[in-house]
């Protein structure tokens, strides 16, 4: 293995659907998404992304459905676009349960449960996976999960930010503050299972979050969780610094990447952190074969089974902007958005029209697409990396399981001969093997600032 060169990290970018980023693709005859709601289904891909050594499954999710896209959600129905959708927490445990190293990185929106319950559902599932959870905070862009959560409508942008910042605040406290790591003893004789001297009630009263009592887990391998988070609004990169380990970049080419990279990076300098504090992926959708013209050949095929305009209805949905009362060459208002402002100024930056996007989103997806045999796509990637200055890629489904065995039998072995990706899991937990710094978080994030030293008397 050539030495000295950085590995690329690569998660697997799925969710407990059929519909996720590139859209109609359920119709390809060799595509198994339907099958989502089947333990099988799930154990099996778990099982060969560990075999390809991918660093996590990251699993999207989205409370509410997509009814911007004209002014319905009778699109969203027929073609399956992030509906229906499961709850991707169920599906981690029977995964963990087949693999031994896979990290599971699960998207769980902070406005749909108490700070206090989701606190132990996290726990739970890092003493289940032995310290192989990571959680992707996000704070909602949809205004038709608001109304099904029994609100009036979302809140505004920045003050979902602001709402995030007291949520992680109370889970601090429970998760690194609660239990001292040598309060349970497990003594039999004495009958003491827990030193109650060591456990405590936390004491939260915030802006939006008010909690008094003890955590009900005991600390698990990593206690927090992988902290993800996406938002590369000013506001979103503020959250990333204080809170965030890895931060997913949207970015149309390697100069946007680069760009957004450099802007995280020294947000956490300011923050405190060092630059190399977080990891940063980008989306990508690759489509590959044993020769760069049966690569094409795929490509074309599956274009003949996607449905562009399903991309943009989710498109809508993210931006907040109805684009079927556009002709394609209208030029379009994009105006400051209250749901997700990264991609609206991504739109808006680049002046895309209607026409663009049905041309951007021709297998549905927003992201880069890279097409070629394995050197190709290794040549790609590596250039993303080292232009756009990342770490590592999202990459997402096109035909289940099709496109994630394609790209272990085809990308997996280049990189692997060019130094470029691992040979094998390193050991540790989940935040072990992505930082190379220990299980827990470091002394250098906000969540620190709530630890009890281990002789701490209880409150």
């Amino acid at each position: 293995m050539t030495s000295g060169k950085k590995h690329i990290l690569l998660n697997a970018f799925n969710m407990n659907a059929v519909g996720h980023i590139n859209h109609g693709l359920w119709t390809h005859p060799r595509d198994q998404s339907h099958r989502y709601k089947t333990l099988d289904y799930w154990t099996s891909l778990a099982a060969t992304l560990e075999r390809g050594l991918f660093d996590g499954l990251f699993l999207a999710d989205i409370i509410g459905v997509y009814d911007v896209y004209q002014g319905s959600s009778d699109l969203t129905v027929r073609e399956s676009i992030q509906l229906p959708v499961n709850d991707p927490m169920l599906l981690v445990s029977g995964m963990a349960a087949v693999t031994k190293h896979l990290g599971f990185g699960i998207t769980a929106n902070l406005n749909a449960e108490p700070p206090y319950l989701f606190a132990r559902r996290m726990s739970t599932l890092d003493h289940l996976t032995d310290g192989r959870i990571g959680w992707n905070v996000v704070t909602g862009y949809l205004d038709s999960a608001a109304r099904a959560l029994g609100q009036d409508a979302l809140a505004e942008h920045d003050l979902r930010y602001d709402q995030a910042d007291d949520y992680l605040e109370v889970l601090y406290k429970l998760w690194e503050g609660s239990w001292d790591d040598d309060a349970v003893r497990l003594d039999r004789a004495a009958r003491i299972f827990a030193d109650p001297s060591k456990v405590r009630r936390i004491a939260h009263d915030g802006p939006f979050y008010r909690s008094h009592g003890t955590h009900l887990s005991e600390p698990s391998r990593q206690r927090t969780p992988v902290l993800y988070q996406a938002g590369t609004s000013g506001r979103g990169r503020r959250f990333a610094a204080r809170h965030a380990e890895c931060v997913f970049v949207t970015a149309a080419d390697k100069t946007a990447a680069r760009t957004a990279s450099r802007a995280l990076r020294e947000a956490f300098v300011a923050a405190g952190r060092r630059a190399e504090d977080v990891k940063l992926f980008v989306g990508i959708t690759v489509v590959t074969d044993a020769t760069g013209k049966a690569a094409e050949a795929k490509l074309a095929d599956y274009i003949a089974h996607a449905n562009p305009e399903a991309g943009v209805a989710h498109f809508s949905a993210s931006t907040g902007i109805d684009f079927s009362a556009y002709d394609l060459d209208d030029p379009i208002v994009y105006g400051r958005s209250n749901a997700m402002q990264s991609a609206t100024q991504l739109a808006q930056e680049r002046r895309l029209t209607k026409r663009d996007l049905m041309n951007e989103l021709k297998i549905g997806g927003r992201y880069p697409i890279i097409v070629g045999d394995g050197a190709a796509v290794a040549d790609e990637l590596q250039s993303w990396i080292e232009d756009g200055e990342i770490d590592g890629f999202n990459l997402t489904r096109t035909v289940v399981p099709e496109s994630y065995e394609d790209f272990i039998a085809f990308v997996v072995p280049v990189l692997q001969e060019r130094g470029l990706y691992k040979t094998s899991y390193a050991e540790g937990a989940f935040r072990q093997k992505l930082f190379g710094e220990g299980d827990r978080l470091g002394p250098r994030h906000v969540a620190a600032g709530y630890r009890f030293p281990t002789n701490a008397s209880g409150a």
